[in-house]
């Protein structure tokens, strides 16, 4: 299963229009999902997934 970028606690966007998309666990900014950017270079999904707290939900 793929890893969703936006539920991830280490997702950022950034204001670079070149690579708008970051992500802070593996210290990188892209224009394609972090994960995909990772899984495209290594072979295996993103390991430094982590489901972020959203307010009011546990």
């Amino acid at each position: 299963m793929a890893v969703n970028c936006f539920r991830c606690r280490h997702f950022f966007t950034t204001w670079d229009a070149n690579h708008p998309r970051g992500c802070k666990a593996y210290q990188f900014k892209t224009q394609e999902l972090p994960s995909a950017l990772v899984k495209k270079s290594s072979g295996v999904e993103c390991l430094k997934f982590e489901l972020k707290q959203v307010e009011g939900r546990k």
